[in-house]
């Protein structure tokens, strides 16, 4: 019996549906079909046929870039993957975006738990603990850069600034905070990639941030 990812997969995919970059579609056979979302109608896409596949396949951008955010929008065109069933379906798009069905999961059952900024920064040893330095004006414009749909990353930011409940960037639409938002800016239905807590990349820019303020 489907559990609740592969019920919401479902439910995706036979409204046309769409996860990140990905379109997803259901054949008369009842395999599922993945490619970008900008490929739907290109030819001499080459062909895939195991979840597995979606490692290589996300890796490196279009000019041969290794990828550290798999959630950014740089995920190469002219491929497809065939799923044969749900469960594949789910592996495949677990390898494309590693995490962010079981964080759907959590969400759809409330129970998904997030972390703030400021929280992740002070928890932080090492070379990253500098970073608890940054300023709220610095973290309005290291976050409005970096978590940014269009060239940043395209999770829906469900964390805050800090235990006062700020937005963690004035500089990003009110979309970027509603898992109803498609961040890819397409017009069919979506399944969010959710953002439950700072990642590492985000960290790592705030330490720049300090450090080059120090630098000054």
């Amino acid at each position: 019996m489907p559990d609740l990812i592969e019920t919401t997969l479902a439910a995706a995919v036979n409204d046309g549906g769409a996860i990140g970059q990905i379109l997803i579609r259901k054949t008369e056979s009842g395999e599922f079909v993945l490619s970008h979302r900008n490929d739907e109608l290109k030819r001499g896409r080459r062909h895939f046929t195991r979840p597995e596949d979606a490692i290589e396949i996300a890796k490196y951008d279009e000019t041969g870039n290794y990828r550290p955010l798999k959630t950014a929008p740089s995920l190469r065109h002219g491929w497809q993957l065939k799923a044969a069933g749900l469960g594949e379906l789910r592996r495949a798009l677990d390898y494309f975006y590693p995490g962010r069905l079981a964080a759907l999961n959590a969400w759809k059952a409330h129970r998904l738990v997030t972390t703030t900024l400021r929280e992740t920064l002070n928890r932080q040893s090492g070379m990253y603990r500098v970073a608890a330095k940054i300023s709220d004006a610095q973290i309005n414009d290291v976050v409005g850069n970096v978590c940014k749909s269009n060239g940043g990353c395209l999770r829906t930011i469900l964390w805050k600034r800090d235990a006062s409940g700020a937005a963690p960037s004035t500089k990003l639409p009110p979309g970027k905070y509603d898992p109803a938002c498609d961040q890819s800016g397409g017009n069919r239905p979506a399944i969010p990639l959710l953002c439950q807590e700072p990642c590492a990349v985000l960290l790592n820019e705030c330490r720049k941030a300090v450090k080059s303020d120090t630098n000054e």
